[in-house]
């Protein structure tokens, strides 16, 4: 079985000997340099203009059979430079000298005299490279505090993409090249564990870290009139570059606005505001639980057996109104759930779409958000629930007191996900986030691809909704309530109310929809970059063929006594017996099958 890579051995130290060797080593490289003869740095009041039309010689010949340090460097940068204007082998051999531990008293004078006076000059002929090590010069060594506190910032801003930047070169990414955004990699949550050192993730829609570190640079950088032109003009530099994390997590920012557009979710700009809250008109508020009305709405494509379980359930909860929507023509589905009153079954063929305001969607999804819409807005319910035949309400009081008791500006309760351990009928397994864990022990629960799943799931993690009905100007989307675009953020969750989804239930069920999700449905990549669940069995495909998948489905999805035994020792596991052929020969008189 192919076992996806996971770092070697954690507990070896970063660095051996801890920072005293760091700073043994740092130290090291400081050591001031030494001189022969008549070698030194010229004087603070040098005459930089004939410096500018002076060209290096490589050879250096004025140093040469010179064995001290300072020859050695000025041949170095000699050779850099050869042909160059000697102004920018000067501003080298500043520098130079400036990272040692001691240099001439008037170095960092004639280093600063230089910038003072020859901004543009330099800034119009030193790469990034030596425009970074100037940075780093006047953090070191500047004569105001705004130099040094702002050279100390963008120095270490470098230092770091440099580090970042050459790791990347090993995951085989181009520079330009942006990670991949969809619901199951938001932020790379699905590849990844937590950020060291319990930090929290840069949130991508609305997080302001980057302009708020940029930002706050540039302002310093103004302050200081010396410091100013260099500063700005690489700042400059990195926003205007297609190569940095800031353009790529650009880029995965729009990736995600054209997925929630097509969900229709408008992003968001900034802070939340106050239209998210939906408000909810208080003769909406019903209380009373024995008159409360709630109901369900879906639209469907599934074999009868599975129909039948679904209402049954749902009847068996005390639904008023089951609204049914047939994806395709299944005439035998809709004679069957006719025999019981509270079920409304809508055949969604040529003619129904016909008579609609849009014409038939190809996205399955966007079919299912637009006949929870029309449903909302034409039923007599009191609560109506958007889920899908596969996903099951799972409360352990009745659901009628439950509504009754949301506070009145409430709009939605939300139903977490519990996801159905293959081959049970009466587990589920929920996320560590839903009940206060650390994503890290999903590595305990599943040793080979906890660290690669989402939440530990092969489906979603959104969860569902029941929505208060009558609310003027809403709308459905697959996992939301929306309004003018934004999602309501008055919505409530309930102590051990879940939404259980049987996504996989067994084996075959799971092997029969691969190839479907993955092109179309939960599996699929909105983009080809980023480490996704499709790549993980596409990777197993490619080493283990139908084993590998396989060995996946065994430890991820199966009831084994093993996984149950570890979901429940994390507090992660609910048993709720479904019992859904006795509930289906009760409301229905005879169990269907396919």
């Amino acid at each position: 079985m192919t076992i996806l890579p996971r770092m070697s051995d954690a507990s070896a130290p970063t660095y051996p000997g801890g920072f005293d060797a760091i700073l043994t080593q740092m130290e090291g490289r400081r050591d001031p340099f030494t001189y022969e003869g008549d070698e030194a740095l010229p004087p603070l009041d040098v005459d930089f203009t004939p410096l500018k039309s002076a060209r290096v010689d490589g050879r250096a010949l004025t140093v040469a059979g010179s064995r001290s340090s300072y020859a050695r460097k000025l041949r170095d940068l000699s050779e850099e430079f050869d042909g160059l204007p000697e102004l920018m082998l000067l501003h080298g051999l500043l520098i130079a000298h400036l990272r040692r531990r001691s240099a001439p008293d008037h170095t960092s004078a004639l280093f600063l005299r230089l910038w003072a006076e020859e901004a543009d000059w330099l800034l119009a002929r030193l790469d990034v490279r030596w425009l970074v090590s100037a940075i780093t010069t006047f953090g070191d060594h500047g004569a105001t505090e705004p130099q040094r506190r702002v050279g100390q910032s963008l120095s270490l801003l470098f230092g770091m993409m440099k580090l970042y930047e050459t790791e990347r070169l090993y995951s085989g990414a181009q520079p330009d090249e942006a990670f991949e955004w969809s619901k199951r990699s938001q932020s790379r949550q699905a590849n990844q564990s937590r950020l060291p050192m319990r930090m929290d993730a840069f949130a991508l829609g609305g997080g302001g870290l980057d302009v708020n570190m940029l930002g706050r640079l540039w302002q310093d950088a103004k302050e200081d009139p010396v410091m100013a032109p260099l500063a700005k003009h690489v700042l400059q530099l990195l926003i205007d570059d297609d190569r940095t994390v800031f353009r790529r997590l650009r880029v995965m920012r729009r990736q995600r606005e054209k997925a929630q557009k097509a969900e229709g979710i408008k992003p968001k700009r900034g802070r939340a505001t106050a239209s998210e809250v939906i408000q909810v008109p208080a003769q909406l508020v019903k209380t009373d639980a024995a008159t409360l009305r709630w109901g369900t709405v879906s639209l469907v494509k599934a074999p009868l057996a599975r129909i039948a379980q679904f209402a049954a359930h749902h009847l068996d909860l005390g639904a008023h109104r089951l609204h049914i929507h047939m994806d395709e023509p299944h005439p035998e589905a809709v004679a069957y759930l006719a025999r019981h009153p509270a079920i409304e079954v809508t055949t969604c063929d040529a003619n129904w779409w016909a008579g609609q305001k849009k014409p038939r969607m190809k996205s399955h999804q966007l079919r299912q958000v637009w006949v929870a819409t029309q449903t909302y807005h034409r039923c007599d319910l009191d609560w109506l629930a958007h889920i899908d035949v596969d996903e099951f309400i799972l409360t352990p009081q009745p659901l009628p007191n439950l509504l009754a008791a949301m506070p009145a500006d409430i709009a939605a309760l939300h139903l977490p996900p519990a996801e159905l351990l293959a081959g049970t009928t009466d587990c589920f397994k929920l996320t560590p986030r839903s009940v206060g864990q650390e994503k890290a022990v999903l590595e305990d629960i599943y040793p080979n691809f906890g660290g690669h799943l989402r939440g530990g799931f092969i489906s979603h993690l959104e969860g569902k909704l029941i929505v208060r009905c009558g609310i003027p100007g809403v709308r459905f989307g697959l996992h939301a309530l929306l309004q003018n675009g934004q999602p309501a953020s008055n919505r409530l969750s309930r102590p051990a109310v879940f939404l259980g989804h049987a996504h996989a239930p067994d084996w075959d069920t799971f092997r029969k929809h691969l190839e479907f999700r993955l092109q179309k449905g939960s599996y699929r990549k909105v983009e080809d970059s980023a480490f996704h669940l499709s790549d993980i069995f596409a990777l197993l495909r490619e080493e283990d063929g139908e084993s590998g998948l396989r060995a996946f489905f065994t430890e991820v999805c199966e009831g084994t006594d093993t996984l149950t035994a570890s979901l429940e020792a994390h507090g992660m596991l609910v048993r709720a017996p479904l019992d859904l052929d006795a509930k289906v020969m009760r409301f229905f008189g005879a169990v269907p099958r396919d």
